[in-house]
Order: structure tokens, then sequence, then C-alpha cells
């Protein structure tokens, strides 16, 4: 029997439809305001990504949200890593892990950058400041944005601590968890997260190394005899045909960030989306040059340098990459946006496998629209296949 015809902004039943208040399950991470509020306003759900807030800039990026949101739902997004070199540690500190990073990897990271002609400036921070990714902070994040009507929190590189989970419980907000692997999501369903994030190594960022094709359907099967959890798909997935082939697997709805990084509201500079746009899909590599755990990005001059130089001393473990890394790559962005053609060889930012699928700038609102546009072509397309 054939499905009749749906206008494509007529709302869809999923799951994740009915816990989160939207009409189309596409979500949005992006750490850019503008594209959370324009995709929740298209009729999507936008969520931030808050790993490099305090609690008193995501309490100002939030209001900007509630007042430009229409009062559309949106959610957040944490990264609280269960495994990192400080595990366990109190009170670790930005200026304190300084001292911890070996000179041999300051004078390679030195070498190669002036080898571009970029000097790298380091951001001046108080001693008070947290290390990247503390744990910590995060919370005290989730507690400021709770401040906000936000209608999802999420967290990504493990199971996300009991008291983030109680925090959801509490206000009635479901609690999301990024997984890469079968076994990640078992576990992640005993600690009783009500969303799946199931992520393939096309993804764009921390990633597994399993495709989203085998991984989501391996996930469903896994969960199923434990508790019914709803499943996001998520890794490579940059149009409407791509987000109906996962749902006909038994996806509730999608998860997206590299189709994001491509429009004109984005927090990625000129440079990067040039970039993106020139790019095909074998340039999104995994590398751990970035934050020391695997995360895909943007080949660059300086991914290659550190997973394939001769003298490369290889990628501390996280969090101490984050040390050497971002002030260097934000030195490269500003060199190369002052003219510096050799410093746009080391511009580079997570992005995923979906990078080859792009070939233009768009705004957020634009691409929520083709998505709904494309899903209902691609489930009309599978419908004209069945006989009547």
């Amino acid at each position: 029997m054939v499905v009749p015809s749906r206008r494509k902004d007529a709302p869809m039943k999923t799951p994740i439809c009915e816990m989160l208040g939207i009409e189309f399950p596409l979500l949005a991470f992006s750490h850019c305001r503008d594209v959370v509020a324009a995709v929740s306003r298209a009729g999507g759900f936008g969520v931030l990504g808050a790993t490099g807030h305090s609690p008193d800039s995501v309490r100002r990026e939030l209001k900007w949200i509630d007042d430009h949101v229409d009062g559309r739902p949106y959610g957040l997004d944490v990264l609280i890593p269960e495994n990192m070199a400080t595990a366990g540690e109190k009170g670790v500190t930005y200026n304190s892990l300084q001292s911890r990073v070996p000179e041999r990897h300051r004078a390679f990271t030195r070498d190669l950058m002036e080898g571009f002609g970029v000097t790298v400036s380091a951001q001046a921070v108080s001693d008070e400041t947290p290390q990247p990714f503390d744990p910590d902070r995060a919370l005290r994040v989730l507690e400021a944005a709770f401040e906000h009507p936000v209608r999802l929190i999420a967290n990504a590189l493990g199971v996300p601590p009991p008291e983030m989970i109680e925090m959801g419980r509490a206000r009635g907000v479901p609690v999301a968890a990024l997984v890469g692997a079968k076994e990640h999501a078992i576990r992640q369903v005993a600690a009783g997260v009500d969303i799946l994030v199931v992520q393939g190594t096309e993804a764009g960022g921390h990633c597994g190394e399993v495709t989203t094709m085998v991984l989501v359907p391996e996930v469903i099967a896994a969960i199923k005899p434990i508790r019914d959890v709803p499943v996001l798909a998520a890794g490579g997935i940059m149009n409407g045909r791509q987000m109906a082939a996962c749902m006909a697997m038994g996806a509730a709805g999608v998860w997206t960030g590299s189709v994001w990084l491509a429009t004109v509201e984005s927090e990625t500079t000129e440079i990067f989306r040039e970039k993106m746009i020139e790019a095909t899909s074998r340039d999104a590599v995994r590398s751990k040059s970035r934050t020391g755990k695997p995360a895909r990005q943007l080949r660059s001059a300086w991914t290659e340098a550190w997973e394939r130089g001769p003298t490369s001393p290889g990628a501390l473990p996280m969090p101490m990459q984050s040390l050497i890394s971002e002030s260097a790559l934000r030195s490269a962005d500003r060199a190369a946006a002052a003219g510096n053609a050799k410093a746009r060889e080391l511009v580079t930012y997570f992005v995923g496998q979906g990078v080859g699928l792009i070939d233009s700038v768009r705004s957020a609102g634009a691409v929520v629209q083709d998505f709904k546009t494309e899903f209902l072509e691609a489930v009309e397309h599978m419908n004209a296949l069945l006989e009547d």
C-alpha cells in the first residue's frame, strides 16, 4: 500500500518529537547561538555546545537564545569525559597543567608554526581558570542553564555523571548521551539516560571506528531487550535523504553537526568555510592532534605534522594537548585572516566526512527546509517502489 503524500511542514510523530515538543526530529549541534535559534525557529531543535563556556557566559548565550527563538525549544550539550589524564584530581587549573606539558611538545609546536610564518600568542588566563573539559565546571554550567527553559541536556565522551542525570530527572528534562560503540550504548542505558545519540565514525569531532550504517541498527538491537530508549542517528548526515535512511533503520531522528558549519550563521571563519567547500570526504581525518583523543577534523598542515611528521612527539593525553593546540590554531586563524597565505594551510576545525557533500554556504533556516523537502522526497521515492 502506498502511503499518501505529506506536506513538508506537516508535524511528524516520533518519540523524539513528543519528548522535545518539536515538529521535525532534526537536532542541530552548534557552538553558535545564531544557528541554534535559527534551527529551532524553523521547526528543528538547536543544541548549543557549551564545552567552552563558564556559568556566566552560558547565561548570556541562553538569554540571547531565549530572546530570538520565538518560544521554540532548544537544548544544551556539555562534554564530561570519563577518562582523562587528570581524572579524579581536584582543583586542577589551566595554569597548573602548563607545567605538565613537555618542552619537546612546546618546541615542536613553536617550530611548526614558525615554518608557516605564524607567531603563537597565548591567551593569558587567571590562576582560577579550570582545566579544559573540567567536569566540575560542566556541572555548574548545567546548573546555570536550568535557569532557562532548556528542553534537553546531552553529554559526550562517556556516561553522564549521576549528578547530571539527577538534574534532568528533577526538572523533567531528558538526558542524552553520545555513543560510538554497542557496549557504550548498553552502559548508557543501564545508567538511565533517556536518549542515545548513536554516532558513527563519519562524524566530526570525537568519534569511534564503526560506521553509522552499521552502528545504528547494532545499537537498536542491543538495547531492545533492556529498555526502550529512542535513538538519534549521527555521523555524516548532511541532508534529508540520509535522514530518511537512518529512520528507515529504526532511528527516531537525527543528530547533526558538520552541516551547520557551512551556514552563514556559523562560528567558523570564512577561510575554513572556503576550505570545506574545496574538501573531499577523505579530507576529514581522525586525529588526536587537537584534544588528545581521536577527533575527526579537516586535514591540514597541523594534523599532518602531528600524525605523520618525522619529528612529531605524538599528541599528549586529554586535556594537555588542548593547552598546545588551541592557542596555536587560533593564532593560525588570525594570521590567515590577515593575509598570510601559508597560514591558510594550518587552518582546521572539527568536521565529519560529510564535508564532501558541501558545495555552498546557506542559511541555517534554508538547511532545515531542505532537510524537510529531501526527507519527504526520499519517503515518496520508497513509497513509489511498492506496488498497489
